[in-house]
């Protein structure tokens, strides 16, 4: 039986981890690492920093980051924002992340996935997708922290970046995001069907339940949450605990 991941997010603003609601109205939420060491010692099965506004500030992630938390905890991590080049990549990698998120450069230039992951290996390549909802066409991949959209379809695209070589998906609903109403499921479920990768669920988080229907009904490998977890909500142990309860297999200490 595969165990379910769950992965804590903290998105990283000037240094400091942050939370809003459909990617606006950040509110500060911690330091990263203090955060990510909690999350670690609650049991996360995972952990991913993205680093919000790197790519519209034209910089790259903070490599200075990825080392400290590589100090620090000992579970897989995952680092994405500004990394537009295979050099950022490596970088990040070489300071001990396990892997990498790529969203919008992967979008402009979908060689670099393949770049990244023939040297690294497809499991350190995640495309990091923002979808948002088109009354028209379904859900459309959105760039630059939500700000620019693409109007390449959602699934269409989670496919592509697969092929080109990516190892996972980190399926984002810019809709549901810190709404704390559940996971987009359909979206959620489109994509995990098509694509032959673990995929994340973000984007809506709001306990326990809400976590075994994107498992369930959303057919996602793992479930992202942040701002229940930033602001003291709830803890890893006693979702864990809720999950087994609602017959989901999670790693249990």
């Amino acid at each position: 039986m595969v165990l379910k991941r769950i992965i804590p997010c903290l998105d990283v603003k000037e240094g400091r981890v942050v939370k809003g609601k459909s990617f606006q109205g950040l509110e500060y939420a911690g330091e990263p690492v203090k955060l990510a060491t909690k999350y670690y010692e609650q049991g996360a099965d995972e952990l991913v920093f993205l680093d919000i506004t790197a790519t519209n500030e034209r910089r790259g992630t903070e490599v200075m980051l990825a080392a400290a938390v590589a100090e620090q905890v000992f579970v897989p991590f995952t680092v994405g924002g500004g990394i537009a080049s295979f050099e950022d990549a490596s970088a990040v990698l070489d300071a001990g992340a396990d892997k990498v998120a790529l969203n919008s450069a992967a979008v402009l230039r979908p060689e670099l996935i393949g770049e990244i992951a023939q040297s690294y290996g497809s499991q350190a390549v995640v495309a990091a997708i923002d979808a948002k909802r088109n009354e028209n066409r379904g859900r459309e991949v959105w760039i630059n922290a939500g700000t620019n959209n693409t109007g390449k379809d959602a699934v269409a695209w989670a496919m592509d970046a697969v092929d080109a070589g990516a190892g996972e998906i980190l399926l984002t609903s810019i809709d549901k995001d810190g709404t704390n109403s559940g996971y987009d499921l359909e979206l959620t479920r489109a994509v995990s069907v098509a694509v032959g990768v673990p995929v994340i669920a973000s984007g809506g988080a709001g306990g326990a339940k809400d976590m075994a229907d994107a498992f369930a009904i959303g057919k996602a490998d793992a479930a992202l949450l942040a701002g229940m977890l930033h602001y003291g909500k709830t803890t890893i142990q006693k979702l864990k605990g809720e999950l087994v309860g609602l017959g989901i297999p999670v790693r249990v200490a």
